[in-house]
């Protein structure tokens, strides 16, 4: 998959929280760190932070449950378009995003 994409010339990008949702006790560090070696990994700052918070307030969410959700959307919306996004939360990245990223549903 990374190999299709880098040929499209595409861009793959991650936020770096991303990195602590994934992480736990089975996580293949190894393998982690090749896929990080990969990818663009985004940081949260505090600039990034405020935007997301705009969101969340934009599409009448709040708390830690939409958090990551918040500052994921907020990165993809930054990056140069087009944008896809692979996500397994449709329906929230949509309330997040609205129409201005391509969401896929994985």
């Amino acid at each position: 998959m990374f190999h299709v994409f880098h040929t499209m010339g595409a861009d793959l990008v991650v936020g770096a929280n991303t990195i602590v949702e994934v992480s736990h006790t089975r996580v293949n560090v190894p393998r982690l760190q090749w896929v990080l070696s990969r990818v663009k990994v985004e940081p949260v700052t505090e600039r990034a932070a405020k935007a997301s918070a705009e969101l969340l307030k934009t599409a009448g969410l709040h708390g830690h449950k939409y958090a990551i959700d918040a500052t994921i959307a907020e990165m993809a919306l930054r990056q140069p378009g087009p944008v896809a996004m692979l996500t397994s939360d449709v329906d929230d990245m949509a309330r997040l995003c609205g129409h201005r990223v391509r969401l896929i549903g994985i």
